[in-house]
């Protein structure tokens, strides 16, 4: 049985893009062996503020009468932990300050594009493709 289809909505988009800066600057400050500073754990709380913001608006858009079509404990069980995970990261490199925490920085970003992925998919109705 195939799934319903979804094509990726404006706040996937954007997800896309701050989380994928996010990750090069990380990425980049690693290569460079530098430790975690200003610029890498701002960039993560860039992620976090995102993430704030999608959190609201998904509480207005349930509010204004839009419903998830799957399973609303999923989508909000991503959304709880995508929300945890850059802090996570964040309290990470402030016990870690070497260059490794930039990477693990830069991990947050392409989990949470992942984990929005799937909620999207779980907004709209999609389900998760098991084999073929």
């Amino acid at each position: 049985m195939k799934g319903v289809q979804v094509q990726p909505d404006g706040w996937f988009y954007v997800a896309l893009v701050v989380c994928l800066i996010s990750t090069v600057i990380c990425v980049v400050a690693a290569l460079a062996k530098k430790g975690p500073n200003d610029v890498t754990i701002l960039s993560v709380a860039a992620v976090e503020l995102f993430l704030l913001v999608y959190l609201v608006a998904s509480i207005v858009r349930q509010a204004n009468g839009e419903q998830i079509a799957g399973a609303g404990w999923e989508f909000w069980g991503y959304l709880i932990t995508a929300l945890a995970l850059p802090i996570g990261g964040v309290y990470w490199s402030l016990l870690e300050r070497s260059r490794w925490s930039n990477l693990v920085l830069g991990t947050v970003g392409l989990v949470v594009i992942v984990m929005m992925f799937r909620m999207m998919q779980i907004w709209y109705g999609a389900t998760a493709p098991i084999g073929n």
